[in-house]
């Protein structure tokens, strides 16, 4: 389905031939520990109607996960102990295929950090989120964050960590560490090169508008019949950071949807950028939307969007991505010139009922190109560097961030709480 971002508008089963299923983690033969991360994509298939879904079979006759399309990304919890576990395809010609994969979950203590990403480049203040199991019986005392070896700039007592960290430009290896109560400890190192200018907790900022989109066209409406929205700031729970904003989008016309957007530099700005004189906006090359989202039924959805536009020279450059929920639930990206949505091919499952974080990097390149750079989804980063040209927007000027709330086929209501936006240049 074409959607508008801001103003831009018989078979004979026998003769079916499958190649294997493609798993990338865990690998064969492995020890993991749970959760035990499951990524794997679909081979081959010559049915003309493609593969329909796949699925994890965690013992023979125990299918402990199952979706639609043709990968998978998901996370299982497992006790300790051997599986002959299977990861298998189905295609809509009765066809399968199945590749076996024979792990251990050990019961030993491990670091699981959601943010930042390791290697990623991040402004201050820096978000740190962890958590941290343990094989000790009486569990996990503590958690810490050192910037560098014998520099501990954090200490909660507890299995979670979950703060702000404000740290001066320059490349840092950190590592996170937990501490049981059996006089045990793990750790997990994280390389990050902090600096650059950023707009932080931009969900309790003001300055956001919300608009009404209508199929067919998904022209922006302030007053639309067919579709109903609202936005509350302020709400403390679910939060993380005890402010977060709550978006909501109901009505009866099936796939409408709500945009709101920020304007943040140039052009009415609502942080006091105005750049009258169109000095920060041509300088800006690189950009980071970082984010926190969270859904009771995220099935309810079909798209959430995240977005940042940057106007100038009469050039428009449009950073649009979304996370499909329906369909191939991949990540899309936006084409800018030929105006429609590209899959990338990299799995978007987010979680109910729980904070899942979200960190995509974009440039704009020396000779005016858009650079997708990278997807990160609760810690797992995934690689783009696919280019675009820009878009003709005559008269524009700034730097806009948009979030977006698509309506499935019922256009069921539903809400989404927003969390820790900050958007780095």
């Amino acid at each position: 389905m074409n959607r508008c971002l801001m103003f831009v508008c018989p078979l004979i089963l026998a003769s079916v031939a499958i190649a294997g299923v493609n798993v990338s983690a865990p690998s064969n033969g492995s020890t993991v520990s749970s959760p035990v991360h499951y990524e794997a994509t679909a081979g081959s298939t010559s049915c003309s109607k493609g593969v329909a879904s796949m699925g994890i079979y965690t013992a023979p006759g125990e299918l402990a996960y199952t979706v639609n399309g043709t990968s998978l990304s998901t996370d299982l919890k497992l006790s300790a102990g051997t599986y002959n576990t299977t990861v298998e395809q189905w295609d809509h010609c009765g066809g399968a295929a199945t590749k076996a994969i024979k792990i251990t979950v050990s019961n030993s203590s491990g670091v699981s950090v959601t943010a930042p990403a390791s290697g990623s480049n991040v402004s201050s203040p820096v978000h740190y989120s962890a958590t941290a199991t343990t094989s000790c019986s009486k569990g996990v005392a503590s958690m810490g964050i050192y910037t560098a070896p014998g520099q501990k700039a954090y200490v909660v007592s507890g299995a979670k960590i979950s703060t702000d960290l404000t740290l001066s430009a320059g490349t840092y290896n950190t590592t996170v560490e937990e501490w049981d109560n059996c006089g045990g400890a793990a750790t997990k190192p994280i390389t990050i090169t902090v600096g650059g200018n950023s707009f932080s907790k931009l969900q309790s900022k003001g300055g956001w508008v919300g608009y009404g989109e209508l199929p067919p066209k998904y022209d922006i409406c302030t007053k639309c019949s067919g579709v109903t929205w609202s936005m509350s700031q302020k709400q403390s729970s679910p939060s993380m950071s005890g402010s977060s904003t709550k978006f909501f989008i109901g009505g009866t016309t099936p796939y409408a949807d709500v945009l709101w957007n920020n304007h943040l530099i140039g052009d009415g700005s609502s942080q006091g950028m105005l750049d009258s004189d169109h000095k920060i906006v041509p300088t800006i090359h690189n950009l980071t939307y970082d984010v926190y989202f969270y859904g009771t039924d995220l099935s309810l959805a079909e798209n959430i969007e995240f977005d940042i536009a940057q106007f100038f020279d009469d050039l428009g450059f449009m950073f649009g991505t979304e996370c499909r929920l329906q369909g191939d639930k991949q990540w899309a990206i936006w084409d800018n010139v030929d105006a429609h949505w590209t899959s990338t091919g990299i799995a978007c499952t987010p979680t109910s009922n729980t904070w899942n974080h979200v960190t995509i990097e974009f440039e704009r390149t020396s000779n005016n190109q858009l650079t997708y750079k990278t997807i990160t989804l609760n810690g797992k980063t995934h690689t783009l560097n696919w280019t675009y040209n820009p878009f003709s927007a005559p008269g524009w000027y700034g730097l806009v961030v948009n979030f977006q709330l698509d309506g499935n086929y019922k256009q069921n209501d539903y809400s989404i709480y927003v969390d820790n936006m900050t958007i780095s240049y």
